[in-house]
């Protein structure tokens, strides 16, 4: 009996776990990063080291806990080989009341011929201040070039939980 009513017990935190996680999908303009200041390594001609920071508008902004995000900002570091070049930083979301979101992110950056290409883009949320204290998530974005003046549009997508009151 011991074991069922714990058995049940854990199927049902599993359950309310599950329900608590909303969905989410958004897209946003990110200019191209400006400042943008570069390193040569100098082991072989095609390698830096970058550290960069761009800004972001919201053209579908996306709802957590009842707020709408509307720009922000990413910082990121940024290692060249030739044609591809690792980015990862963290994102700071203004949301409609001012509160913030703080995410991770990292994606690989391709320098074709046809044009930039981003690829596995991903974002853990890892937080905020106000309402979006203790918030988490994690997503995905597709992104695509504007352009030829650096800028992308990203079409972004995931879910988030809440803390417990």
């Amino acid at each position: 009996m011991r074991k069922i009513l714990l058995l049940a017990g854990l199927a049902l935190g599993v359950t309310s776990l599950a329900q608590a996680q909303t969905k989410i999908s958004a897209t946003a303009l990110c200019a191209a990063p400006n400042p943008t200041h570069v390193l040569s390594v100098g082991d072989t001609p095609d390698h830096a080291y970058a550290v960069a920071q761009g800004t972001c508008k919201w053209t579908k902004p996306w709802e957590i806990g009842g707020l709408k995000n509307t720009e922000g900002v990413g910082t990121q570091i940024q290692e060249v080989k030739g044609e591809t070049t690792k980015v990862r930083g963290t994102f700071v979301d203004t949301m409609g009341n001012g509160d913030k979101a703080f995410y991770n992110f990292d994606f690989t950056l391709l320098a074709k011929k046809t044009g930039p290409e981003v690829m596995n883009h991903k974002w853990d949320l890892t937080g905020g201040t106000g309402k979006l204290q203790g918030v988490k998530g994690q997503g995905t974005c597709k992104a695509t070039p504007v352009g030829s003046d650096g800028s992308f549009n990203y079409d972004c997508s995931g879910e988030y939980t809440l803390p417990k009151p």
